[in-house]
């Protein structure tokens, strides 16, 4: 039996759950819906997978997130108080172990992998350092991806000072790696000329509860009620990035997977469609991008 919704990236793994995640599970499950929680890193990719272990409707993806490839920032809601405020080393990519835990039946993605340009001079070698290093760990993730038959699940980031696309960039190095390989852009914040081209790929690309905020002012900023009046809905996944990105009326607060029926909503009333349409749609787009 199909869900209503579809969460296809969430974190319930985190510490920020770590008091309440079998309530949280409980209420997103009531709300008939299914989440795929997504790896961060190698400890976040297991947890997620023994999260995915005997429950219907909950899966996994595996993956060092870009961010982690290097000297990185990590945060409370990540990995608890005793991680707060702290900059790790940067975990050294195992690809067996990867492969491993991306053979597992509950894992439906390899991910979150890709580029992250966002805070890329925080690392205490070079840019262009830290961007071979994120570059390198991604080509193996698209090779893992080959290698158990199963769709990425992508982190792609500009800088907000501008400069190089790493939407263009990441799409150059899945092309340049294996061009059969498929999945899905989460928290798509791109131009319409990126989303286009992800689409002509045959990517789909997901919206968070950003797409519930005021529209944005700055120059730079994506402008999400123009970029889901583009994508066809067949190309659209929702997804809420819990604990972060909280929709509005719950901006500020702790995220979770029950609060995706906010996106489904919000991207119905830019389509001028029935929420119910909307809704069936989307849980069909994510059944078929990760075969659940």
């Amino acid at each position: 039996m199909d869900p209503k919704y579809i969460d296809i990236h969430s974190h319930l793994q985190f510490a920020a759950f770590d008091n309440d995640r079998e309530k949280v599970l409980e209420r997103a499950l009531e709300s008939e819906l299914w989440m795929i929680n997504v790896g961060t890193q190698y400890d976040t990719s297991l947890a997620a997978v023994e999260l995915a272990q005997n429950k219907d409707g909950v899966f996994a993806t595996v993956g060092l997130h870009p961010i982690h490839t290097a000297k990185s920032y990590h945060d409370r809601q990540e990995l608890g108080d005793g991680g707060a405020e702290f900059v790790s080393r940067g975990e050294e990519f195992n690809y067996e172990a990867y492969k491993k835990l991306a053979l597992d039946p509950k894992v439906v993605g390899v991910g979150e992998c890709g580029l992250d340009y966002y805070r890329l001079d925080g690392s205490t070698s070079s840019p262009q350092a830290t961007f071979a290093k994120q570059k390198k760990i991604f080509e193996e993730h698209v090779r893992i991806a080959n290698e158990v038959a199963k769709p990425l699940m992508l982190h792609i980031r500009n800088s907000p000072e501008g400069g190089s696309n790493a939407y263009r960039d990441a799409l150059e190095i899945i092309k340049s790696v294996d061009p059969k390989i498929r999945g899905d852009v989460h928290f798509f914040a791109g131009a319409v000329d990126d989303a286009r081209a992800f689409l002509d790929y045959g990517f789909t690309l997901s919206f968070t509860g950003a797409v519930t905020f005021p529209k944005a002012k700055k120059p730079g900023q994506a402008d999400y009620e123009e970029l889901i009046r583009f994508i066809p809905l067949d190309m659209i996944l929702t997804e809420t990035d819990c604990p972060y990105v909280a929709p509005a009326p719950h901006r500020g607060s702790r995220n979770e997977p029950a609060n995706v029926r906010y996106v489904v909503g919000r991207i119905a009333k830019i389509k001028n469609l029935s929420e119910d349409e909307v809704a069936v749609t989307l849980v069909s787009n994510a059944r078929r991008v990760f075969r659940l």
